[in-house]
């Protein structure tokens, strides 16, 4: 696929900035909230990326993704808006979390993502997506499009 990405916002993305609550003790910030009808998750799960380490580039058909970015040390994640219908189609986002500046990211079916740790120590993230992993009882085949080892595909972490 030869398709020329532009640095643009992608339409159904939604960024939120976190707010970290600090005193003494360290932080608490709130993730998630049940009366904030718009968003519903059906599961959540953290995972540590070590330093250096890329996660994706991928993309669902049907899941939508909720990243909590939270730390401690910097991500970078990457967004190729992949729907032929979307009126942003062909457009990339870029965005660099921080310990001090953590964010939640929506990302909607059809946008491939992908996010690498840029720091020195291992870093979290939340995810709180709307879909079962491999649904219910896990008995459904998952719902990824993985690109990471199609040399052809435009998503490379390492052209942006």
């Amino acid at each position: 696929m030869n398709l020329a990405f532009k640095d643009e916002p992608i339409e159904g993305v939604k960024i939120r900035e976190l707010i970290a609550h600090v005193d003494e003790r360290g932080w608490l910030c709130e993730l998630f909230r049940n009366d904030e009808p718009e968003f519903q998750a059906a599961m959540a799960y953290v995972s540590m990326s070590n330093p250096n380490v890329t996660r994706g580039p991928h993309e669902h058909a049907v899941q939508t993704d909720r990243f909590c970015f939270v730390g401690p040390s910097p991500m970078l994640l990457v967004l190729w808006d992949n729907r032929k219908c979307s009126p942003t189609f062909g457009h990339r986002m870029r965005l660099v979390m921080q310990l001090h500046h953590p964010m939640f990211v929506e990302v909607p079916p059809g946008v491939a993502h992908g996010y690498r740790n840029l720091g020195a120590e291992p870093a979290f993230v939340v995810n709180l997506p709307d879909q079962l992993y491999r649904g219910p009882g896990r008995q459904c085949p998952p719902d990824e499009i993985r690109h990471e080892d199609d040399r052809a595909a435009p998503f490379d972490m390492d052209r942006v």
